[in-house]
């Protein structure tokens, strides 16, 4: 019974180190916005890397829709 209470008092120990740790390294920088990661998320990344052909302006618009 004493080994269990041993190891799960250094097993708590370890845990709050950890959080201790992990509090005190966190940066001060806010995390970024949604809007700020989807401006910079690729609309069509396989066409950036030259691996697909990329969709134009023109076909991007629906085929009902034609502007004059």
């Amino acid at each position: 019974m004493q080994r269990i209470r041993i190891g799960l008092t250094g097993l708590a120990f370890v845990f709050l180190f950890v959080m201790l740790f992990a509090a005190i390294s966190r940066n001060g920088d806010p995390a970024p916005s949604n809007e700020a990661v989807n401006a910079a998320e690729p609309n069509e990344p396989l066409a950036e890397l030259g691996v697909a052909p990329g969709q134009s302006e023109n076909e991007a618009e629906p085929a009902g829709k034609s502007t004059p």
